[in-house]
């Protein structure tokens, strides 16, 4: 079991998690990277766009000080929305690892972390994530369900009964 240091989001981090949202889009084996400026398109920036604003909430994952990678959430309350949007009250979360860091149990533990947090402040989270990401076998394992499809994304949500 990883043991990273998992300190709060501020917003001098908005320019890291630029490149993590960046290494966020799943890209199948075999095909090319997205370009980069890709992450100028609205329905990506929005998850990053202005950190720092009500709702918004995270953890930077370090390793020897460094950031490796985080896990944040994103209440969507305007017409602004992200791909995982359920609801107001339920916030959106986004993660992503610098790739030495993936499958070394890095993301689940910061998920799990992130959903112990999260109950009895919201009544849930929701994601969003390409049906054929091996990430979207964490995120069953963990309670996520599929409430809906978008494009080739899989809207799911992890919802919790004792929420106060």
């Amino acid at each position: 079991m990883p043991d990273p240091n998992l300190i709060p989001l501020t917003t001098s981090d908005e320019p890291f998690l630029w490149e993590m949202l960046y290494l966020a889009l799943y890209v199948p084996p075999g095909r090319p990277a997205f370009p980069r400026d890709i992450l100028s398109e609205p329905d990506l920036a929005c998850y990053v766009q202005g950190w720092g604003r009500a709702g918004d909430w995270g953890l930077l994952a370090c390793e020897l000080g460094a950031p490796v990678g985080a896990i944040w959430l994103r209440q969507w309350t305007g017409p602004e929305r992200g791909y995982g949007y359920v609801s107001p009250a339920i916030p959106e979360l986004s993660i992503a690892l610098l790739p030495d860091y993936r499958n070394r149990s890095w993301g689940t533990y910061m998920v799990k972390r992130v959903i112990s947090m999260a109950k009895g402040h919201f009544p849930g989270l929701s994601l969003s994530v390409v049906e054929s990401s091996p990430a979207r076998h964490l995120y069953e394992r963990l309670g996520f369900r599929r409430v809906g499809k978008i494009m080739d994304s899989l809207v799911m949500v992890l919802e919790w009964e004792d929420h106060a």
